[in-house]
């Protein structure tokens, strides 16, 4: 019984200096920044009393347009993987094992590069002298370079590479669980294709979209290098806002307040999209 005892307590040993990293450099720090956002520090660095002034500043429709423009930049970026992962998923996990792994390959590689390689790798492709300049204008599409970089096309592209994997990957692993031959049953009986994915693929693979759709929604919404770096800062978004007041010298507070607002409002719309894609799917699954 002793013995018992001490195996199934080994994974909850092994387990805490995970835990107790978390919350030394995440939780306690967060904690700081939610508190420091409420306090009232005179200029000579005393805490005066809790105040929502610096919530209420920006409350104002200029740092709200930003906040909008942050979620529709990460809730385009979330559909457009959306649309391009589920057929690449799809492809990777019902190829042949060879095609499956250099699949996979060639999903993965990009991570073992570093970030600013990409960025630059795309300077070259979209700058007025690069690869897709060139090739229209060699096709005769085009008369003159078209002004690619510095742009939220730009952005979206580069978002869109960048995040790609992080919806692929969730939605490869509900496909490799899912039965094939439940297709061909359902096209057996008459189904169309569009009727098969609509009331069977997706219900029993919607736990690998939403997990796809949440890991790329989160983090583009306080993105802010790719932003900074092919936007060329004509475009602001919470994460550059963020960045401004953090790195000054003395709008770490602001920083910090405004952190919590977006992230409260992040948290909004994260709970109204997950109920929305529940809605969206119990009538499938009930239909099916």
């Amino acid at each position: 019984m002793k013995n018992h005892q001490v195996t199934s307590e080994k994974p909850f040993a092994i387990g805490c200096p995970a835990l107790i990293w978390q919350i030394l450099f995440f939780y306690i720090p967060l904690c700081f920044m939610v508190i420091s956002s409420f306090l009232k520090v005179s200029e000579g660095g005393k805490i005066q009393g809790i105040t929502l002034e610096s919530i209420a500043l920006f409350l104002s429709p200029t740092y709200l347009k930003v906040i909008g423009s942050s979620l529709v930049l990460a809730l385009s970026t979330a559909l457009i993987c959306l649309s391009v992962a589920y057929p690449l998923a799809y492809f990777i996990a019902f190829s042949s094992k060879k095609f499956k792994n250099i699949g996979l390959f060639l999903l993965l590689i990009p991570f073992w590069t570093n970030f600013l390689l990409h960025v630059y790798a795309w300077f070259y492709v979209l700058e007025k002298q690069g690869f897709v300049n060139n090739l229209l204008l060699s096709l005769n599409i085009i008369q003159e370079p078209i002004l690619m970089l510095n742009s939220l096309f730009a952005i979206m592209v580069m978002m869109v590479y960048y995040y790609l994997p992080f919806m692929v990957l969730p939605i490869y692993s509900s496909l490799e669980r899912f039965n094939p031959s439940l297709i061909e049953a359902s096209l057996d009986l008459g189904a169309s294709w569009f009727q098969t994915f609509r009331r069977i693929m997706l219900p029993l693979t919607m736990r690998g979209v939403r997990a796809g759709f949440l890991l790329v929604y989160i983090p583009a919404f306080g993105e802010f290098a790719i932003p900074e770096l092919m936007g060329g800062d004509k475009q602001m978004f919470v994460g550059n806002v963020i960045s401004q007041y953090i790195l000054a010298e003395e709008t770490g507070s602001l920083g910090a307040a405004f952190t919590v607002l977006s992230g409260f409002i992040l948290i909004v719309t994260v709970v109204v999209l997950y109920k929305l894609m529940e809605k969206i799917i119990t009538p499938l699954k009930t239909n099916a």
